[in-house]
């Protein structure tokens, strides 16, 4: 997969992640059907952590109910080490991922 891809797809998850929060915040309101807890933070723990934290920002949503408050951004600190850790070492990140996916 090139960067290129990896890229495409971490900014559609991301995208996809922010959206439904943006639904889920419009859901709140209008008092209808929510998304649930479990499929916005899997959306987050999948690559969205980034959208996820940017949507509880500026939409100021699930601010401050648990797990969102802490494990947001823990998850955003753990794709950012993985993300350094695949530019700085990419030869060994890469083969150790391929022996993951076989």
């Amino acid at each position: 997969m090139s960067a290129l891809s990896i890229a495409f797809v971490l900014v559609s998850i991301n995208v996809l992640t922010f959206l439904a929060f943006w639904r889920d915040k419009q859901a709140a309101r209008a008092g209808e059907w929510r998304v649930r807890e479990s499929t916005l933070l899997g959306l987050a723990v999948i690559g969205g952590s980034l959208g996820a934290i940017t949507a509880q920002r500026l939409l100021r949503h699930k601010t401050r109910k648990e797990p969102f408050r802490t494990a947001l951004p823990a998850l955003l600190a753990l794709h950012l080490a993985l993300g350094i850790v695949l530019v700085a070492v990419p030869d060994p990140a890469v083969s150790l991922l391929r022996s993951l996916g076989r």
